[in-house]
């Protein structure tokens, strides 16, 4: 087993019951959205998280198969769960009905894996409100006539 597929075991038994992970709903998106991110941050910023997930990173980008693994196993899951919450926040009309879901999640977490990756900025709770309040003003729903 190579350095990378122990890594991603670890990160595997972490998040272990991935398949049925649920984000906050308190019926209140933005709330919900600031949790989530400001933990997000936080685990980023963690120097004990911060070493291992770089190492997993470097590893996916030259291996097409351990990529495709993570997806699955990892990155699909935690998606999934992300989109079930958003979709909750169209029923309940906090967030745009026609709302391309995969480009929202790009939206929120994007800029913040840029930041990390380039140790361009700080990972601060103020950071992680930052993106929720610009994502959601991009996702807005349309204003009832």
């Amino acid at each position: 087993m190579t350095g990378a597929a122990v890594i991603f075991d670890s990160f595997l038994a972490l998040s272990e019951g991935a398949e049925g992970l649920a984000l906050p709903d308190t019926g209140d998106i933005e709330a919900d959205l600031k949790t989530v991110m400001r933990a997000t941050v936080a685990e980023f910023a963690d120097p004990g998280f911060e070493a291992p997930i770089r190492a997993l990173n470097s590893e996916i980008i030259n291996d097409p198969e351990l990529a495709a693994q993570y997806r699955e196993k990892l990155a699909g899951p935690v998606d999934e769960a992300k989109k079930a919450r958003l979709r909750s926040a169209q029923r309940a009309g906090q967030f745009a009905a026609d709302a391309d879901l995969d480009l929202a999640l790009e939206l929120l977490y994007a800029p913040l894996y840029q930041r990390w990756l380039h140790r361009s900025g700080p990972l601060t709770p103020d950071y992680a409100d930052a993106l929720v309040a610009l994502t959601l003003r991009a996702f807005a729903p349309e204003p009832k006539a």
